[in-house]
């Protein structure tokens, strides 16, 4: 048995109340190796993405190029991708593949672009606000032991739907099915970089990374790290822990979509939470027996043995009404309803990235060609904050011009509210404008 089960919803709530926050002070021993050989003694993931980000704002593209060497074996000099590189390498991509990408793109614009805010004035009201997009936007695309050319569509295209007027990506890997993707969403220029360098390159601008104004994508603890302390310099789309899902589902689901789905988020990362919440104890024993025969044929099976070992949960509820409430209480990046009837629970939804409905709609599907962004909430935001979109690249601006007709009475309320505020000169400046003279001698 790979998944704990637990029974109640006063045990689920204990038990995955321990999962905790984003833990970004916990190395493994290699990387603590690592940093070791790198810096000549043992620092905390803090300190030294903290030293990284100090040398990239002071020394520029030399501690770009040097840490890239460092960290991920850079050869070339070169930061920039040039665009006949990535013309040749998006030429190489299989055509499957590429048709595949287009499918995600077109989906991922299509679904932006209806949730495209507008700007408006009430000219009676003499109030409106105006949107408005950033200038210049920073992706970060993780590499390393893979690349993900989906990571790349989820970020650019909604910054590009936004109206934003530059996009940039950083990434360690330039694999063909990464430029490709670069090319469809439509990014202007491509940076040979990865992990606190990138992040710290984009934030702070060098000689050749163009300054942004935000930086948004995942990446490992030191790369989430970077975006934390550069925030203020720069804005940021959030800070992003490993996977997560929670499933929801009765007597109707089958447990081979079940078992399916919680092995897709498992494989992602040791430190995955893949939850099923149910009141079927049928269910159950079909899902642990899914997972036995399923686990045995991924190639990522020891990945996903450890997720499943670490966070992977069964919890046994007695209703589904039980099942939302403890849903709803671990905020997930994802939730899934696989119960019959999914609408008439789905208004019950609170705290969640996304919301999956029914068979059909299986979260790997929202990982690349539903359309939302996969870049969702983890570790609990979801009850305060949402899923990357168009609106992350905007601001918006209040816009007031008010007339003669109705400002008496605001005028005389700001000179009540002010000089109870001791600020006489905020009572003067609306005074003035009733009489054409200072209003008191206060």
């Amino acid at each position: 048995m790979y998944l704990k089960v637990i029974r109640s919803l006063a045990a689920g709530k204990e038990e995955l109340s321990r999962r905790g926050t984003l833990d970004l002070t916990t190395l493994s021993d290699q990387a603590q190796t690592r940093t070791r050989e790198l810096f000549g003694e043992p620092l905390s993931p803090e300190e030294s993405t903290r030293r990284i980000l100090g040398d990239v704002r002071l020394q520029g593209d030399e501690a770009v190029r040097r840490y890239g060497r460092l960290l991920d074996g850079m050869e070339s000099d070169a930061l920039e991708v040039g665009k006949e590189e990535i013309d040749r390498a998006a030429n190489g991509v299989d055509a499957s593949l590429l048709e595949a990408l287009k499918l995600s793109a077109r989906r991922v614009e299509e679904y932006h672009r209806a949730t495209l805010p507008q700007s408006w004035f009430d000219r009676e009201r003499g109030l409106g606000e105006t949107v408005i997009p950033m200038e210049r936007v920073g992706v970060y695309a993780p590499g390393g032991t893979a690349s993900y050319p989906s990571t790349v569509l989820m970020t650019a295209i909604p910054a590009r739907v936004a109206g934003v007027k530059e996009v940039i990506l950083c990434t360690p890997s330039v694999a063909p099915a990464v430029m490709a993707a670069a090319k469809i969403a439509g990014v202007d220029r491509v940076f040979r970089i990865g992990g606190v360098q990138a992040i710290g390159a984009m934030a702070y601008g060098t000689a050749t990374v163009p300054k942004v104004d935000m930086v948004c994508g995942p990446g490992n603890i030191f790369v989430t790290l970077a975006k934390k302390m550069v925030y203020g310099e720069v804005a940021i789309d959030g800070l992003y822990g490993p996977t997560e899902t929670v499933l929801v589902a009765d007597d109707t689901a089958e447990p081979a979509h079940c078992a399916a789905d919680l092995l897709a988020q498992a494989e992602h990362d040791p430190l995955a939470s893949p939850i099923l919440v149910t009141n079927s104890r049928s269910l159950v024993k079909g899902v642990e027996a899914e997972i036995e025969r399923q686990l045995s044929h991924l190639e990522r099976r020891d990945i996903a043995t450890a997720a499943l070992t670490n966070g992977g949960r069964i919890v046994l509820v007695d209703t589904l009404d039980e099942a939302m409430e403890l849903a709803n209480y671990v905020a997930p990046e994802h939730m899934c309803l696989l119960v019959d009837d999914p609408w008439r629970w789905a208004d019950k939804v609170r705290n969640a990235g996304g919301l999956f409905l029914g068979r059909y709609s299986p979260e790997v599907v929202g990982d690349y060609v539903a359309g939302p962004s996969h870049v969702m909430p983890t570790g609990g935001t979801a009850r305060f904050s949402s899923a990357l979109g168009v609106r992350q690249f905007l601001k918006t601006m209040p816009v007031i011009d008010l007339k003669a007709e109705g400002f008496e009475e605001m005028a005389r309320a700001v000179s009540v509210i002010a000089r109870s505020e001791g600020l006489t000169a905020h009572a003067r400046a609306a005074e003035i404008r009733l009489t054409g003279k200072e209003g008191g001698q206060g």
